[in-house]
């Protein structure tokens, strides 16, 4: 089975019997992590960035629904900024949030 942004795999193999049993399912559905890569440094002019100065309450997922409409975009934020979480930001830190997320995923090899 091939996902549109990265490929999984179905366990409904002898050895996943008795947790399928127990949770009373048919299969589990695993997905592999996605190889992505880092904007290099000729990537940025590329993009349309707004920068944002981190204050006290902002969050990646708040500030992903903000841009995006989609908070679980959180983590294109943290990826451009090389900021894995929140606490990687300091206070009055100016982060940058890319405008154009499609050209984004696409320099950043992901496909959504």
């Amino acid at each position: 089975m091939r996902d549109n942004y990265m490929s999984s795999f179905v366990n409904d193999t002898p050895e996943y019997e008795e947790i399928l049993r127990k949770k009373d399912l048919n299969y589990i559905t695993q997905y592999e992590t996605p190889i992505l890569t880092h904007l290099q440094d000729e990537d940025y002019p590329l993009l349309n960035f707004i920068p944002h100065i981190w204050q006290t309450g902002d969050k990646f997922y708040k500030l992903a629904g903000q841009y995006y409409k989609n908070p679980s975009l959180w983590w294109v934020i943290a990826w451009i900024n090389k900021k894995p979480t929140e606490s990687h930001v300091k206070m009055g830190e100016t982060i940058y949030i890319t405008l154009s997320l499609e050209q984004t995923m696409a320099l950043i090899n992901y496909t959504y």
